[in-house]
């Protein structure tokens, strides 16, 4: 594969609305070589066409980032916003995988982390936040700014109950403005689940709202039931952690 080629998949893909192919490009191989050890970025740029080479070139270890500030590493270099950096890194990705061996891509994909699932071409398809969040006000019949305020109070809580192991694979199945509120709940002391009655998490939801319990039942069913849509078989393994005593919130 030439650069003309690879560039022609980038743009394909949807990565160079408002940037441009090589712009989109640069700027995520750039940062892909921040993120990956220097061996093999090497033997990345080895790999792809010469004029993609010197983008890759590092002599520094790997940082270990996610990918949230992978994306935000993009958009500040390529003055992107979120979405349209996500997109970019997305579409470079689609063009590393087939500029690639099956073999060599997927030992870089080896060295990142689960959540880079969201730039990978090979990755579930994510539910838009705002749709997320249309869905919860519907439900819970909200107004748009009072969805994302019941949304980031539940599944904060939420991210409290279970594993922090669940927590990141939840993470990968989600939208970006919804990580915030997962990783601020996230367990720091391992990855078990912590123990709390389905009545303590609502008291949880609802000090958190300012609102009653009663409210904060109707909301987390909302966002629960949501959030079974958005991730869906991850969902299973919420619902394991949670134990029968909170089928009411997404069932019934």
């Amino acid at each position: 594969m030439d650069y003309d080629q690879f560039l022609t998949i980038v743009e394909r893909a949807g990565g160079a609305a408002g940037v441009g192919a090589d712009r989109a490009t640069a700027v995520t191989l750039q940062t892909l070589a921040e993120r990956i050890s220097p061996a093999e970025a090497r033997h990345l740029a080895g790999e792809l066409p010469p004029e993609l080479g010197p983008l890759l070139f590092t002599a520094d270890p790997a940082e270990g980032f996610d990918v949230d500030e992978f994306v935000r590493r993009v958009a500040e270099r390529g003055d992107m916003d979120f979405p349209t950096a996500t997109r970019a890194a997305s579409a470079v990705f689609t063009a590393l995988s087939r500029a690639l061996s099956e073999r060599e891509f997927a030992h870089l994909v080896a060295q990142l982390p689960k959540d880079f699932v969201l730039v990978l071409p090979t990755g579930p398809e994510i539910l838009p936040a705002g749709a997320f969040l249309e869905r919860v006000a519907q439900r819970a019949q909200l107004h748009d700014g009072d969805a994302s305020r019941v949304t980031d109070a539940v599944l904060q809580t939420l991210a409290e109950r279970i594993a922090a192991g669940e927590v990141d694979d939840l993470i990968s199945r989600l939208p970006f403005p919804l990580h915030d509120p997962l990783r601020a709940g996230r367990s720091v002391d391992g990855d078990q689940a912590r123990r709390m009655s389905v009545e303590t998490f609502l008291d949880r939801v609802a000090e958190r709202e300012g609102v009653t319990p009663q409210e904060a039942f109707v909301h987390a069913r909302a966002v629960m039931t949501t959030l079974h849509e958005a991730v869906g078989e991850e969902f299973h393994d919420v619902v394991a952690q949670l134990g029968p005593a909170y089928a009411a919130l997404w069932s019934g």
